[in-house]
This record gives structure tokens, sequence and C-alpha cells, in this order.
């Protein structure tokens, strides 16, 4: 993992329904470097299908660099998007549609943006970096960006000494077996659910790395003797 100086760790705060973003806090506590998680704003009650007053559930008083919204209830998650655009604190709700706040399909779906501090640096669209054995299989991984729940380091182990042909496949794989999203979940437009495009985005990620190894080794080979 890449190291992130700054001059003080990037405060992170978070709003969930009957621990919604547990998954995703217990990976940026583990692999998150320069971040602290502030705040965790837990909404553990049955919640009606209407809200009308918002700001019962959901407290004013934070203040943060950056706001992970992992709330279902619409009325909640708009509202909490409001209060963060008055604030001018940036605001990720993966899988939701809200105007005004960043939304990727997934967690391991958002890309670089600037403003998101450290957790933008680390988290998101993963990538690895790959070394090769002279029989084509993989020697090591080395994870420069990852899944905020921590998936893109937990398959490491398996995918090392598998040829390069197999590796993407079974990587994919292995994050699906992790990945908590409901498989059912389909995206009307794409038709993927959210646990395939988790699979699809680490199987993209470590082909670009080992395509990478593969240009760099046949480069050496075919360097001036």
């Amino acid at each position: 993992m890449v190291t992130v100086m700054t001059d003080r760790p990037q405060k992170i705060v978070i709003f969930e329904e009957q621990g919604s973003g547990d998954y995703k806090i217990a990976g940026i506590e583990v692999y998150g470097k320069g971040m602290e998680i502030v705040r965790v704003v837990n909404i553990d009650q049955p919640l009606p299908p209407l809200i009308d007053e918002p700001e019962e559930y959901i407290p004013d008083d934070f203040q943060g660099d950056l706001v992970l919204n992992f709330l279902r209830h619409p009325d909640l998650s708009y509202y909490l998007v409001e209060l963060c655009k008055q604030k001018n604190i940036p605001v990720i709700a993966s899988g939701q549609q809200i105007p005004g706040a960043i939304c990727p399909f997934t967690c391991c779906g958002l890309g670089k943006k600037e403003g998101l501090g450290a957790y933008g640096q680390q988290f998101g669209v993963p990538e690895y970096e790959v070394e090769l054995t002279d029989n084509r299989r993989i020697k090591s991984i080395n994870v420069k960006r990852a899944a905020s729940c921590g998936a893109t380091f937990q398959v490491v182990r398996q995918i090392v000494g598998l040829h390069v042909d197999e590796a993407p496949t079974v990587i994919s794989r292995q994050v699906q077996y992790l990945c908590l999203s409901d498989p059912s979940d389909f995206d009307p437009v794409s038709g993927k659910s959210a646990l395939h495009f988790a699979g699809e985005v680490h199987k993209a990620a470590l082909k670009k790395a080992i395509d990478k190894a593969m240009k760099e080794g046949s480069e050496q080979d075919n360097g001036p003797c």
C-alpha cells in the first residue's frame, strides 16, 4: 500500500443503518493509512417507509474531511447529502444515485478524484503490481489501491503461484466470495449486479498488472547486450 504523507490524519465520518457499513469500516481501520474514523452514526431502529423529518435521525453537529454514506433509506440519505453540501464536506454514497454526492456503482468502483484525500488515493478501483516468474506465474503481488472492504488484499495469497492465464479468473471468483453485495440486486441499465462488478473490476486490475509486468520483462529481454 502506498503511504500517504499528510500533516494530520484525514478525518472520516460514517453514517450507516443497522451496521450496514461495518465491513467497510473494518477494512479502512486495518488497511487505511493517514486517515481516522472520528465518528460513526449508526441508525439501529426500525424505520417507516417515508420519513418527513430526517433531522430526527441524522445529527447535524458532525465535522470531518469526508463522509461515507452507507445509509439505505433514501429520505435519510438525501438529507445527509444536503447537510454535507452545506458543510462543504464531500460525501461518497456507493450504489446510490443522489445529486451532490459521489456515487460509484460499488466501493471498489470509485475512480480517482480530487478532494478525497488519503481515502480517495488508497481506496476505490483496485490497482495491483505483480512480479512474474520465468514460466509466467505470479511470483508476488503488491496492492497499490484497494476496495475499502479489504477484499483486494485478502485474495492475494490465493493468487501467488498461479499462471497468468488462470489468475484473473480466479481472483474474480474469490472476490465475489468475499463481497457482501446482494447477488440478486441487478442494475437495470448495465444488467450487472454489484457482486459481478466487484469480481470484474479486480479481474481487470490484475490483467492490467500482468500485462505491464510482461511488457517490462519483454523489454528487458530485448534490451541492449
